[in-house]
This record gives C-alpha cells, structure tokens and sequence, in this order.
C-alpha cells in the first residue's frame, strides 16, 4: 500500500489548484481505484464559492458534521474507477483491473458521508481514491468509462421519475433542461410516460431535450410551457376544470418536474400549474424563497422534494447505460485532465453548449 502522495484538484478557499494530497490508503472493508472519468457536478460547481453555505444548509437539514472548510477539500462523485488494492477484511469479489462505479458513500462512526464533499473521504479530481467494496457495481458489456460515470447524475432523475409516480394518463413537464432536467427526460422515456413537455432558455439543451424524445420544446422567454396544457386533455385553470367535469371529459393528470432551483420557481408553478398537478422539485435552492400556498390549497398541489436516489435506482441506471437504453454522448460534451480542471469549472459557469464535462486525471 503507498503511503506517498498523488495529485488532485482542490478547493483551497473559493479557488481550486492542482495540489499534492495524501495517497488514497484503503481501511477494513474498502478498496484503493485508479479514477478514469468523474463529472462535474452543479453542486460541485456551487462548493467552489459557497461551501460554507452548503454546510450550514446540511446542519440545519441535520446532516453530520463530516467537512472543514478550513481544510483542503477534494471534489467529485460521478465517478468511474478501476480497482488497484484491496484493503482488510475485504472478500476481493472484483479483482484488480476491474472497472467499476459506485453510489458515492463512504462509512465511519458519524454513519454515511458523502465522497467528495468530506474531508476524510476525498472524492475523484484525483488520481486515486478510496471505496466501499460492499457498494461497488462493475460497469457492464464494456461501457465507456466516461458514459459510466454518468450513471450517478441520471439516477437522479430515475429517482426522480420514481416519486413523481406518472401513469400511462399522465402529461409530464420538465422546467429546465440541464444535466438533471435531461437525466430525468430519460427516465420518463424509459417509463413510456408521454407527452413530455420541456423548456429552456438554452437553444442547446432545448435541442439536447428534443433528442432525448421530448414531445414540444419550449423557450420561456417567447412561449409558456404552460399554454400546451388544455391541448392534452389537462384543464389548465379550476374554471376549465369545472366545465370539463360537468361535459363529462375524460381528463389526464399533470406531473411536473422542476429542475432549475432558483427563487421563484416554486411561486411561478403555484400561479400556472394546472388544478391537481403533481410538482416534484428536483433543483436545489439554497435561498430564501417566497411562495403564497393558498394557490395550492385551492389547486390541490402535490409537492415531492427530492434527493439523491436509492441503490437499486443506481443500478438500475448502470444498467440501462450498459444496455444501450440511453445515448450517453447527447450528454457529454468534453474531457479534461486534471489541470484544466479550474478552467471547465469556469465554462460550466455559463454553459452555453455543455452538458457534462468530465474530468479524466490520467490525462
């Protein structure tokens, strides 16, 4: 086992640079992997400048206390690797060389913390890192390593698709066609769930959206989204929904998923969501919001916040990549090393094309 060093990127106040950190060194139960592809993160993105706000937001949220600001932090949990060593007690299922992923968990005494946002457990902008072998999927019918480490982000959106629960009566609408808004286009595709409304400022991703299978794509600065509800069967107001009961129509149901996470979004889908919606919110805000819920309680809103997603979505996810069922390369739109890592931060900034950049440090 090496108890040298290897290069990383981190976050040292709100900058990152590439640094010499302590080798990856496995304990009971983990393993040591070389990194081959880790995505950048909008969460990641957010950490650079505001990590003190994220983890004010976990102890208010009653996470445990698992990162120092103060400290060196090493980012990235999309990630794909290949196995080096195996640290004690572990049952070596996966030999060496294999190709693997993993939900992004690490386990001490404070219980599960998260890889990549701890600063115990680093996360994939380095060359090596340590995992659970307990959680380990090897990556199947020899899945690129950069369309594998997208199984994490989409299984997001199956997770979210999964809460969201629309039937083969729902119309669906995604807000926002990021790398969320779009895993969770997937996961309604894969579902057979349709018409799927979708809309974005971005001519890119609006076209990355239409590719994925989205049935009308909208740009909210010319057209809402909205105004396509009563086209589908879905009353858009409680007046029209009065009319159709009497006539006797027979009516869908609307679940709508919001994938932006900006002040104002919440308030903006209580004034134009049909009466009865479903409303999953998948983007994080992490400010203030103001909403007024009477809007709510006369439409009868549905509201699921969601997180994350279970192990099983995760494989799941793997395996529809691995399966062919999703075209990984509508998602990724560049490769980096380690050292052009702090500029793809700053591209993803305004993302203008990009989807997903993935940071490869054998580069």
């Amino acid at each position: 086992m090496s108890t040298g060093t290897m290069k990383a990127v981190v976050r040292r106040g709100p900058r990152l640079l590439v640094a010499d950190v302590p080798d990856a060194v496995p304990g009971a139960g983990q393993v040591v992997a070389r990194t081959l592809a880790c995505g950048i993160c909008g969460s990641d993105l957010h950490a650079v400048h505001h990590l003190e706000h994220s983890i004010e937001m976990g102890r208010r949220s009653g996470a445990a206390d698992t990162l120092d600001p103060a400290q060196d932090l090493v980012m990235g949990h999309e990630f794909c690797a290949e196995v080096l060593d195996h640290g004690p007690g572990t049952d070596k299922r996966l030999k060496a060389g294999t190709r693997v992923v993993s939900t992004p968990f690490a386990f001490s005494e404070l219980g599960p913390e998260l890889i990549g946002f701890s600063t115990r457990y680093r996360g994939a902008f380095a060359e090596r890192l340590v995992l659970t072998e307990a959680l380990l999927l090897p990556v199947p019918n020899g899945l690129a390593s950069e369309a594998a480490a997208l199984t994490e982000p989409l299984a997001v959106g199956t997770h979210a698709v999964a809460v969201g629960a629309p039937g083969e009566r729902s119309v669906a609408m995604v807000i926002g066609c990021g790398p969320i808004g779009l895993a969770v286009i997937v996961a309604l595709k894969r579902r057979g769930i349709g018409p799927i409304i979708a809309a974005d400022f971005s001519p890119a991703r609006r076209a990355r959206a239409e590719q994925l299978g989205a049935d009308i794509v909208v740009d909210p600065a010319e057209t809402s989204p909205h105004a396509a509800w009563s086209g589908f069967d879905v009353p858009a107001t409680l007046a029209e929904m009065g009319l159709a009961q009497m006539a006797g129509r027979s009516l869908r149901d609307a679940v709508i998923f919001e994938c932006v996470g900006v002040p104002g979004m919440l308030q903006s889908l209580l004034e134009n969501a049909p009466p009865g919606a479903h409303v999953v919110v998948v983007g994080a805000c992490a400010e203030d919001d103001r909403i007024l819920p009477v809007l709510a309680i006369n439409k009868q809103l549905r509201f699921s916040f969601v997180f994350a997603y279970t192990p099983d979505e995760f494989a799941e996810t793997l395996q529809a990549l691995g399966e062919g069922e999703i075209d990984p390369s509508i998602f990724l739109s560049g490769q980096v090393g380690l050292n052009e890592t702090a500029a793809a931060f700053e591209r993803l900034g305004n993302p203008g094309n990009d989807v997903k950049i993935v940071v490869e440090p054998w580069r």
